[in-house]
C-alpha cells in the first residue's frame, strides 16, 4: 500500500509548533505510517531542534515530490531570515504561518500531498491583505472546493465527536446565525462525513439547544421552537438518525454523549470547552465537509511554554493519525461509490425502529 504524503505547516515559529512536530517523528515508527513534509524554514526548524535539544534530523527539499521515505522532509517556503521571538506575537511570524500555509495549499491542489496537518497559528498576527479570516478553517474552506457540502469543524477522539453550527463567532451574534437552515445543512455535512470519513453507516447524532434548559418552551429563547427542532424534523425525513436539542449541561454531565457518534452543539465553546476538558490531551480538530483532508491538534500556539521543552506532543500526533485513517477512508469510499448498482427497493422502516 502506497504510503501516505502529509503535509504539514509550521505554524507560528514563535510557538510550539516545530517541538510538537520534531517530539512526534522522534518515532521512526510513524514513517512506516506515511511520508511527512513539512512547510517551513531549514533555519528555523535548526533553532528550535538546538533551542529543545532535540535528535529528530529533516531532510531539506525544494518540493513535495522530492521527499524521501523513512525521513521528515521540510520544503523551503519562508524568508531565508525569520527573527525568532519565542512566546511572542509578531508580524514577521504571521507572515510565516502564511506563507507556508498558503503552499501548503497550493501543493495540495496540485496532487502533491494527499492531506493536510496544521500547526497552530496566532489568529491576528497571521491577518494580511490574503488572510482575512477567522482562523485555519475559514481560509481553507475559502481557497478549496466542497461540492455543496457544508464545511465543518469536528473536534474529535477516538470516542466523542463535536461539530459546530457556528465556530469563530462573537457571542453576541451568535443567535442570529442559528437558524433551520443553518442547522439542518451542518446535521447533513455532519451525517456526511460520518459515513465517508469515518466508516459509520447509520450515525446517531445528538443535537444541543442553544438557551439554558433548552429554551424552557420558550420561556429562555425561541430558537429551539423556531429553528433547532423545525431542522431536526426535516434531516429525519431525509433520513437521518438525529436526537435533541437537549440542553447542553445536562448533556454532558450525565454523559449522554457516549450513547452517540457525534455532537452538534450550536456555538464554540458550547461545545469545546466540555470536549477540551474530556479531551485536551489528544483532542484532534477536523475540518469536515471540504475535498481536502485537514486536521491540526486541538491546543493553541502555547507561547507560555514555547522554548522550555515541556510541549505535549500527542495531541499533533493523533491529527498525524487522523489524517492518515480519514485519507484511506475516503479513498475505500470513493472506490466502494465509483460504479454504484441501481436501488432496487425503498427502505421504508419506521422510526421507531431505529437502533
Amino acid at each position: 500500500m502506497e504510503k501516505i504524503k502529509i503535509g504539514i505547516t509550521h505554524g507560528d515559529p514563535n510557538g510550539i509548533g516545530y517541538e510538537v512536530i520534531f517530539k512526534t517523528f522522534a518515532d521512526s515508527g510513524m514513517f512506516d505510517l506515511c511520508t511527512p513534509v513539512v512547510y517551513g524554514s531549514p533555519k528555523v526548524a535548526s533553532y528550535h531542534r538546538k533551542t529543545l535539544d532535540l535528535q529528530t534530523n529533516f531532510n531539506t527539499v525544494n518540493s513535495p515530490a522530492d521527499a524521501a521515505e523513512g525521513v521528515l522532509n521540510l520544503v523551503h517556503c519562508t524568508a531565508d531570515e525569520v527573527k525568532i521571538d519565542l512566546g511572542q506575537a509578531t508580524e514577521e511570524a504571521g507572515r510565516a504561518s502564511f506563507v507556508a500555509l498558503e503552499r501548503a495549499v497550493k501543493d495540495w491542489k496540485a496532487g502533491l500531498i494527499d492531506a493536510l496537518v496544521t500547526a497552530p497559528i496566532n489568529k491576528y498576527s497571521i491577518q494580511n491583505e490574503s488572510f482575512h479570516f477567522p482562523g485555519h478553517t475559514e481560509y481553507i474552506s475559502n481557497r478549496v472546493s466542497h461540492d455543496g457540502q457544508e464545511p465543518l469543524m469536528i473536534l474529535m477522539t477516538e470516542h466523542l465527536r463535536v461539530a459546530l453550527v457556528t465556530t469563530h463567532l462573537p457571542i453576541a451574534e451568535v443567535a442570529t446565525n442559528i437558524t433551520e437552515e443553518h442547522v439542518l445543512a451542518r446535521l447533513r455535512s455532519l451525517a456526511n462525513s460520518l459515513r465517508r470519513d469515518f466508516g459509520i453507516s447509520n450515525p446517531r447524532v445528538a443535537v444541543l439547544a442553544l438557551n439554558p434548559h433548552a429554551g424552557d418552551s420558550g420561556l429562555l429563547g425561541t430558537e429551539e421552537q423556531t429553528a433547532i427542532t423545525p431542522a431536526i424534523a426535516k434531516a429525519e425525513d431525509e433520513g437521518l438518525t438525529v436526537y435533541g436539542p437537549f440542553a447542553a449541561d445536562g448533556f454532558f454531565g450525565t454523559r449522554a454523549y457516549e450513547h452517540y457518534d457525534a455532537v452538534l452543539a450550536m456555538y464554540h465553546d458550547q461545545g469545546l470547552a466540555p470536549f477540551k476538558m474530556l479531551a485536551m490531551a489528544d483532542g484532534v480538530n477536523f475540518t469536515a465537509g471540504l475535498d481536502i483532508v485537514r486536521t491540526s491538534p486541538d491546543h493553541g500556539t502555547g507561547y507560555d511554554i514555547a522554548g522550555k521543552g515541556i510541549a505535549d506532543e500527542n495531541s499533533f500526533r493523533q491529527a498525524i493519525y487522523t489524517a492518515i485513517d480519514i485519507t484511506r477512508n475516503r479513498q475505500a469510499w470513493n472506490e466502494a461509490h465509483a460504479n454504484p448498482l441501481e436501488k432496487l427497493y425503498i427502505d421504508k422502516r419506521d422510526r421507531s425502529e431505529r437502533g
